[in-house]
This record gives C-alpha cells, sequence and structure tokens, in this order.
C-alpha cells in the first residue's frame, strides 16, 4: 500500500517512517508547512526535510512555496475558533488532495507523533480531509516513540525546531503567560475516533 505522511518537520519524520516501512508501506515523505514562520524557520526546516530524506533515500516530495500573506489570513479568519485546527486543516486537506493526484492509497502525518499537539484535533482534520477528496487516512498513535524520534534526531545533528512553526506558538514559547493559559484550556484527555 503506497501511503502520504505528511511531515511536520525532519525530526517527527523517523519514527512515523520506520513505523510504516516496518509494516511494509511503501511511504513518500510529503513537506508541506505554509504554517512555518519566520521565513528563516521556513528555510531551516526545508533544508533539515531535505538533508534528511537525500541521506536516507526517503521518496519525498517537498513544497517549497513560502506562502505568508494567504497562510496568515487564513489562520487570522480563524483565530476565534481553534487556529491550531485551522492549521491543521490547511496542511492535510493539501496532503489529502496530494495522495488522490498522485495516486497515493491513503495518507497520514508525522503530526501524531508529538505530545504537544492536539491529537484529537488533528483526527478531526484529517478525517475531514479524507472525506472530502476521498481518500483512505491512515492513523496511528505514535506519541510513544516521540523520545526516541528526537534523540535519533539529535545524535544525527538534525536541525530541531522549539516551537510548533506558526507565530502564535513562537510568542507563546517566549511568554509564559501565554503558556500557561493554552496548556490548561487542554483538554486532559484527548480521545480519537479515527
Amino acid at each position: 500500500m503506497r501511503i502520504l505522511l505528511h511531515t511536520c518537520c525532519a525530526p517527527c519524520l523517523i519514527a512515523p517512517f520506520e513505523s510504516l516501512g516496518s509494516k511494509g508501506y511503501q511511504v513518500t515523505a510529503f513537506f508541506h508547512n505554509p504554517n512555518v514562520m519566520p521565513y528563516r524557520e521556513f528555510r531551516a526546516r526545508v533544508a533539515a526535510f531535505k538533508e534528511y530524506t537525500a541521506a536516507n533515500h526517503i521518496p519525498a516530495i517537498c513544497d517549497e512555496v513560502y506562502s505568508l500573506e494567504p497562510t496568515l489570513r487564513y489562520l487570522l479568519e480563524r483565530i476565534t475558533d481553534s487556529r491550531c485546527r485551522a492549521c491543521y486543516d490547511m496542511r492535510l486537506l493539501k496532503t489529502a488532495q496530494t495522495a488522490v493526484e498522485k495516486g497515493y492509497d491513503s495518507f497520514t502525518t508525522t503530526l501524531l507523533v508529538s505530545p504537544y499537539q492536539n491529537h484529537k484535533a488533528i483526527c478531526d482534520a484529517a478525517t475531514a480531509a479524507a472525506d472530502k477528496f476521498g481518500v483512505r487516512f491512515h492513523y496511528a498513535d505514535w506519541r510513544p516513540l516521540f523520545a526516541k524520534s528526537h534523540e535519533e534526531a539529535s545524535s544525527k545533528k538534525l536541525y530541531m525546531q522549539s516551537y510548533c512553526g506558526c507565530i502564535f506558538s513562537e510568542e507563546e514559547r517566549f511568554r509564559p503567560s501565554l503558556r500557561k493559559k493554552k496548556a490548561k484550556s487542554r483538554p486532559k484527555e484527548e480521545v480519537c475516533a479515527c
């Protein structure tokens, strides 16, 4: 089965790629992250993705289009809802569309490896994208592999970022009051029905 693996960053690619490969999937890593700001951060993540996939002979598609203005408009229009969900929607809709256009059987995302992301919102966004484009979403809870993935990235000296990518999370990283507010608003138990 051919699967398109949306990849948020090179460190988060490691464990999901190994997990899927060990189960016999033919995996292509897909970098599409217009949410990453500022431009230098975007370029650093693109470079790490390309370096890691090339060094490990991983089939890859890298969307290097940096679309700051449309991305900000998209996220700001949805800021009263869930900006994280809007960001997941934006990236996973494009992943599902690309999976269909390029003939993949299914898609998934490395976002599912991070304990810092909203797992249920990712599943909801992926399921909606799968329904819209008529392609299967492959669910896996890779959070137990997060530490292993990042330890390996560190040992390989891959670029490792310190925030999810959007300008809002970059601000939260430096303003403890915002970090605490976000932590309190997250549900204690995230249940995914994927």
